[in-house]
């Protein structure tokens, strides 16, 4: 099922569309990898400051234990650094606790440490984490109400490199100053962004109408391509490569197409003379066949010594004569939709000139009726009297035999168009045979040569007008004509 055409966009608005698009698009993938960036560098940032702060501990504390002149073990490790311990975190600005190797607190200098308030000991998974070889330091982080909490555990080892204690150090992501600034920078990425979509829609309405230009040219160009007349072709300068390509397959079926129109135009020519061909040959058969017998008829039975002779010569004569008016009367017909009218307006006075052509047909039952006495008109005269002419003797001849013949004329006008219509009274015009009332030699009745309606639709054509009809099976049919009043 094919798309209707309301709901097919153009591809003005797709680009348009795809241009707004792709700025919104570009937005979005700037500020996502803004706010992962501002991340990254956060936490980089937080992990290399708690190192930092983790090495000046040991630092310290490695001083503090060459100041002793006992040797250093697990069990007094916590009873030398009780002081010592207190002004590192002081001057380090630093909380931190120290715990035995089995998890048990020795000393903590934050007594407001959340994290470890009623904390003795150590979880497992910690220690046995760090009684593994090779494993100095841990750190856990754990979502706290307003930031993360980073928790490294510390093992401090003596000269000999034998494990003394652990160390435990919180330490609070503090993100505000991040976050302000990510904030501010959104915010001014956004208004540029704004500033840039704006430039954006102006850019897009002109791109789009640039690019969709020449499409729309040989758009329009398409539609005015008509097999009967002379198509322009496109001038190709300034489109690009693919229009360029376009128009060039554009122009060469121009130039096919005028070229099956020659041929076309011969080849209806050449049918359209034969067909005249046989039907003038077919027409003119048709007297001659009677004259043919008429003459071999009166050449053996003719005498002259018979006192009846000059009537048979008469009777003859007359009967010659009248083939001789058929016959011409068939080259009238045939000249006349051959020799198409040019046009050739005059202001006239339509209802007179209709009226003027109804007088031909005296002792005929017709009837006039129009809008206005005074209806002016460009038009032919003579043509005018000839499409009238046409129309009232093709009513007349629609008549059956068996009823009175009544042909009723009327004419109107509008602001532009004049209407005139001639109504009969015969049978009217079967369904099968309407669409070819206009076609040459078409006709229903047993005489005449179905020229008269073709004819009136040659000379209409020529003036911009047009002929038409309505039919009703057995009350008749009515003939309507109309044509400019300029």
């Amino acid at each position: 099922m094919r798309p209707k055409k309301s709901h097919i966009r153009s591809l003005r608005s797709r680009i348009f569309v795809f241009m707004i698009a792709l700025v919104l698009f570009a937005f979005v993938l700037i500020a996502m990898v803004t706010v992962y960036q501002y991340n990254e560098q956060a936490e980089d940032y937080h992990n290399e400051r708690l190192e930092r702060k983790e090495a000046q501990l040991l630092t310290s504390i490695e001083y503090a234990l060459l100041d002793v002149d006992a040797p250093v073990t697990t069990g007094n490790v916590g009873s030398i650094l009780e002081n010592r311990l207190f002004e590192i975190a002081d001057i380090q600005k630093i909380a931190v606790s120290l715990y035995d190797l089995e998890g048990k607190l020795l000393l903590s200098t934050n007594t407001d440490d959340t994290q470890n308030r009623g904390r003795d000991i150590l979880p497992k998974d910690i220690l046995s984490q760090l009684v593994q070889p090779n494993i100095n330091r841990i750190v856990t982080v754990e979502d706290g109400e307003h930031f993360l909490t980073r928790s490294s555990y510390l093992l401090i080892k003596s000269q000999n490199n034998k494990p003394l204690g652990i160390l435990y150090i919180p330490y609070f992501d503090d993100d505000s100053l991040n976050d302000a600034e990510l904030k501010e920078f959104l915010f001014r990425l956004g208004l540029a962004y704004l500033i840039l979509l704006f430039v954006a829609i102006a850019f897009a309405f002109f791109v789009s109408r640039f690019i969709t230009r020449s499409l729309m040219n040989i758009t329009q160009k398409m539609k005015e391509t008509k097999l009967e007349k002379r198509n322009l072709k496109i001038d190709p300068i300034g489109a690009g490569r693919e229009l360029y390509e376009l128009v060039e397959s554009y122009n060469n079926m121009i130039d096919e197409l005028e070229e099956s129109a020659v041929k076309l135009a011969a080849s209806e020519r050449e049918q359209a003379w034969r067909e005249m061909a046989k039907q003038v040959a077919h027409e003119i058969k048709n007297p001659l066949t009677p004259m043919r017998l008429n003459v071999q008829s009166f050449a053996r039975s003719f005498n002259c010594d018979n006192p009846q002779a000059d009537q048979q010569i008469k009777d003859f004569s007359q009967t010659m004569l009248e083939q001789i008016d058929t016959l011409n009367a068939i080259a009238s017909a045939f000249s006349s939709f051959a020799d198409l009218p040019k046009p050739n307006k005059e202001q006239l006075n339509v209802s007179e000139v209709v009226k003027s052509a109804i007088e031909l047909f005296a002792n005929q039952q017709i009837s006039l009726e129009s809008q206005n006495q005074n209806i002016h008109a460009n038009f032919d005269r003579t043509q005018l009297i000839r499409i009238m002419t046409n129309l009232i003797k093709n009513g007349f001849q629609s008549v059956p035999k068996e009823k009175v013949a009544v042909i009723s004329v009327s004419i109107s006008e509008t602001e532009e168009l004049v209407r005139i219509g001639v109504k009969d009274n015969g049978n009217g015009i079967d369904v099968a045979n309407q669409s070819k009332v206009f076609e040459p030699r078409f006709t229903t009745k047993n005489s005449g040569m179905g020229l008269g309606l073709p004819i009136v639709k040659t000379i209409l054509d020529s003036y911009g007008g047009r002929i038409f009809f309505e039919t009703s099976s057995g009350y008749g049919t009515t003939f309507f004509i109309e044509f400019s009043k300029n």
